[in-house]
C-alpha cells in the first residue's frame, strides 16, 4: 500500500507520513528517536504500534545502542534525527554497535547540511557522508525528490544491511530515476558533472548550453563507477554534492585510476561559518546556487581547454 503524496510536503514530512504505515504493515520494524520528530509523529502513530516507537530522550549514543540491540534480536530498526546527532555524536556506536556487531539499521536524517540554520553549528550536518565513508558496508541514499523517499525507505526496511537515507528540505522539481544507479540526463563531449540528490535542477540550469555529460545520483554509495566510466568522454569530472565538498572525489579517483583525470569536488566548504543566515545565503556562500555552479563550471571546464 502507498501513501497519497501531497506535492507541498517536503522530504521530512513524507517520512513522517510513511513510517507509521510501515510500522503497521511489518511487526519486525521499530522506530528509535531522540526527541527530534516526536511531536510530528505523534498524530500518526496508531496505538498498536506504539510499543515499537522508542524515544530515548536527548541521548543519541543510547539511540544507536538501542537500535543495535534491536537488530541483534532480529528486528529492523529505523533511527531518525538530525545528521550531526545521528552520525557525528554517536559515531563510536555507529562503528561498534552496528558495524562491529555485524547488524544493520536504517538511519534517516533530516535537515541536510544547514536546513535549520538558526540552530547553528550544532545542527549543521555536512560531514555525515564523509564520516560514513570511513566505515565499511554502508548504502547511502540522497533523495532529490519526495517521490524517491518512498522507494528508498521501502527498499531499505525490506533488507538487513546498513543504510543511510539523507533527507533535505530542498528538492528537484521532479524525480530523475529510481534504479539506484547514476541516471544519464544529458551527454556531451567536454567533461562530466555528477550531480547528487537535490542539486540536479541547479546543475542542469548551470550546464545549459554547455557540451557536458550530466549524471544524476540519488544513491551515492555504492558509487556507480560503471556508468561514470561508460559515459566518460573528456576525462574531466566535476562532483556537485549537498554536503562536504570533495566527499566523493576518492570514489571517482578509484573508478578512473587507470586514466589521467582532473576531478573537482563542489559542495559545502569545510570552514565554519559563524553568521548563520538563511539556507539561500548558505547556498550562495558555498557556491551551490545556480550562479555559483555556473562560475565553477566556467573555471573548471574552460581551464581544461574544453
Amino acid at each position: 500500500m502507498s501513501i497519497t503524496v501531497e506535492k507541498s510536503l517536503d522530504q521530512r514530512e513524507i517520512f513522517y507520513r510513511l513510517v507509521p504505515q510501515l510500522l503497521a504493515d511489518d511487526e519486525r520494524l521499530a522506530l528509535v528517536i531522540a526527541e527530534i520528530g516526536a511531536a510530528y509523529l505523534e498524530p500518526h502513530i496508531a496505538p498498536e504500534v506504539r510499543p515499537r516507537v522508542v524515544n530515548v530522550g536527548i541521548r543519541e549514543q543510547a539511540m544507536i545502542g538501542v537500535a543495535g540491540g534491536m537488530a541483534l534480536a532480529g528486528m529492523r530498526p529505523i533511527v531518525h534525527t538530525f545528521p550531526p546527532f545521528l552520525i557525528e555524536r554517536p559515531f563510536e556506536q555507529v562503528k561498534l554497535d552496528l558495524g562491529h556487531q555485524g547488524v544493520g539499521a536504517v538511519l534517516v536524517s533530516s535537515g541536510g547540511s544547514y536546513g535549520w540554520p538558526q540552530g547553528g553549528e550544532t545542527h549543521f550536518g555536512q560531514r555525515d557522508v564523509a564520516l560514513l565513508d570511513t566505515l565499511d558496508g554502508w548504502t547511502v541514499h540522497v533523495p532529490g525528490h519526495i517521490d524517491e523517499v518512498d522507494w528508498m525507505l521501502r527498499s531499505a526496511v525490506a533488507g538487513d544491511d546498513r543504510v543511510y537515507i539523507r533527507l533535505d528540505g530542498i528538492s528537484n522539481e521532479h524525480p530523475y530515476g529510481r534504479d539506484g544507479g547514476f541516471i544519464v540526463l544529458q551527454q556531451g563531449k567536454s567533461g562530466t558533472v555528477v550531480s547528487v540528490g537535490p542539486m540536479t535542477d541547479r546543475v542542469l540550469a548551470a550546464a545549459r548550453g554547455r557540451d557536458v555529460t550530466v549524471l544524476h545520483a540519488s544513491t551515492i554509495r555504492p558509487f556507480d563507477a560503471d556508468t561514470l566510466r561508460n559515459t566518460l568522454t573528456t576525462p574531466d569530472v566535476m562532483l556537485v554534492e549537498p554536503y562536504l565538498a570533495g566527499t566523493s572525489v576518492p570514489q571517482v579517483n578509484r573508478a578512473v585510476a587507470d586514466m589521467r583525470t582532473r576531478v573537482s569536488g563542489i559542495g559545502v566548504e569545510a570552514r565554519e561559518r559563524r553568521r548563520y543566515g538563511t539556507v539561500r545565503e548558505h547556498d550562495r556562500a558555498n557556491g551551490l546556487d545556480v550562479e555559483g555552479l555556473t562560475r565553477a563550471m566556467d573555471r573548471f571546464f574552460d581551464s581544461s581547454g574544453a
